[in-house]
């Protein structure tokens, strides 16, 4: 395959959806992940349909060993090398999400898809990243993940706290930091914040287009060689950690 490559998880719907989108319009050859059959099938139609040939769907359940490990062996199959990650499965827990009484089965299912979710599929995914000449990683992030902007009252989202979804991409851009240092020689590492985007992970209440989230993830995830690497972007540029 000519075409550089790229696996998107959770890519059925919204920003993920629309990363493959933008990607596809690039010239880039699209796995797009999706842990439901008929979901991503529709999606993957839905691309073909707008003009876009080169999209496969790619079955994968982040949370499951076993389905990575399925999705990993079913990929090496189609496929001799993958230029790009694109760990966007994620998911925002059940609110509120008060520090003083949040209960385990929601802590466990948010830090499951967002944060255990992504070591697994870097994990069993590695090896087909390494095999590129210029591989990259974009952990899809969020601002509430910032600890230095959750103790700025002037932030404008300084009223937003919770106990999971924020803690869970905290430990993402921790995760993302490790990676990147133990990868910098090898495959380029970054945490990317889409921002306040309307889809319906929010309820569609975000006010940023899905097309302006989706445009820091796909710029991240064609870096050239000379890009930079373990870093926590937004599309204003770094974000505090």
């Amino acid at each position: 395959m000519n075409k550089q490559t790229v696996l998107i998880t959770g890519a059925n719907k919204g920003i993920g959806l629309e990363t493959a989108r933008q990607l596809a319009k690039a010239g880039y050859y699209i796995f797009l992940g999706s842990r439901d059959q008929d979901r991503g099938q529709k999606a993957v139609e839905q691309l073909k349909s707008e003009g876009f040939a080169d999209v496969e769907l790619l079955l994968i359940d982040v949370i499951s060993e076993e389905s990575v490990q399925t999705a990993h062996d079913d990929l090496a199959k189609r496929i001799d090398k993958l230029d790009v990650l694109i760990n966007n499965a994620g998911i925002p827990g059940a609110f509120p999400q008060l520090a003083s009484n949040a209960d385990n089965e929601t802590l466990h299912n948010v830090f499951e898809v967002n944060f255990f979710g992504v070591i697994r599929t870097v994990r069993i995914f590695i090896d087909l990243l390494k095999k590129a000449e210029n591989p990259r990683i974009v952990n899809v992030t969020s601002d509430l993940g910032s600890l230095t902007l959750h103790n700025d009252p002037n932030w404008e989202h300084y009223q937003i706290k919770s106990a999971a979804y924020g803690p869970s991409k905290t430990a993402l851009n921790a995760y993302t930091v490790a990676l990147a240092f133990e990868l910098k020689d090898q495959v380029k590492v970054n945490a990317v914040n889409p921002g306040y985007t309307n889809t319906e992970f929010n309820g569609n209440r975000g006010p940023k287009p899905v097309e302006d989230g989706a445009a820091p993830i796909v710029e991240y995830a064609m870096l050239d060689k000379d890009g930079p690497t373990g870093k926590y972007i937004s599309d204003n540029g770094e974000t505090p950690w």
